[in-house]
């Protein structure tokens, strides 16, 4: 499955979530070792979905970028 993984910066590097999977984060020091990270934080939560029993949600997110004139 593929998740969409949204990454922002921050004071002290990177944190990345899928809106996808409510809870599901990750942070690091660069953009590169945030990205790394994150489909470990991912099978680690869908794990604990599955342990607690709950169903695992889809990927249904979606992004694109708009233009605009500022």
């Amino acid at each position: 499955m593929k998740y969409l993984v949204v990454i922002e910066p921050t004071d002290t590097g990177y944190s990345a979530y899928s809106p996808d999977l409510p809870g599901c984060v990750s942070t690091g020091a660069t953009r590169e070792e945030v990205e790394r990270n994150m489909p470990g934080a991912i099978e680690l939560h869908i794990e604990g979905l599955r342990e607690e029993g709950y169903s695992i949600p889809a990927p249904s997110t979606s992004s694109s970028y708009v233009e605009v004139i500022a």
